[in-house]
């Protein structure tokens, strides 16, 4: 087992949050350490999900693991390229937060159901259909893999108001 290492979160505004991220193709020692350092990054932050944009690297990798229940195993699953496949007719609304916009919350509408296919970290194909809140968690996560953040759902004055916060936010962690 490699060591794993915290990774710093990019704070939005970042340029990176906004940039696509490229395809993996082939799994290599580096992805599979990539998604160790994010796994541990998350449940540190403490955090369900996490996309490689997120800790820098413009890489299609996102980690995710929505347990929440005392004593339920722990289920971190690594998806590599991920792709929906399939969405729902059926729509749910999640109050959304993210790691990369710390404190800021806001309802956002998305699919109750999505169908994903990726690569895995032995490099096989998987599928899995995800509802309640695993859905909402990969559909946020592989936004940031295609440059989108949940504030982009939103009204645009409220958006304003929360890249505003966290223009703040990064002056003052810069002046500490």
């Amino acid at each position: 087992m490699m060591a794993m290492t915290k990774r710093p979160i990019l704070i939005h505004p970042d340029p990176r949050l906004k940039t696509a991220a490229t395809p993996v193709g082939e799994i290599t020692d580096e992805v599979r350490r990539l998604a160790d350092d994010m796994l541990e990054t998350m449940y540190d932050a403490p955090g369900i999900g996490l996309a490689a944009p997120q800790v820098g690297v413009l890489k299609r990798v996102l980690v995710m693991d929505c347990v929440k229940d005392e004593g339920e195993a722990p289920r971190p699953l690594v998806l590599c390229d991920p792709e929906i496949v399939w969405t729902s007719d059926a729509r749910n609304v999640y109050e959304e937060g993210c790691l990369s916009i710390p404190d800021q919350y806001a309802e956002v509408e998305r699919p109750a159901e999505v169908e994903v296919r990726w690569t895995d970290l032995e490099g096989g194909a998987r599928r899995e259909r995800f509802d309640g809140l695993w859905a909402t968690c990969v559909q946020h996560e592989i936004d940031h893999l295609d440059g989108k953040l949940f504030i982009d759902y939103l009204k645009p004055l409220k958006r304003q108001m929360i890249t505003r916060k966290m223009q703040k936010l990064k002056r003052e962690k810069a002046r500490a």
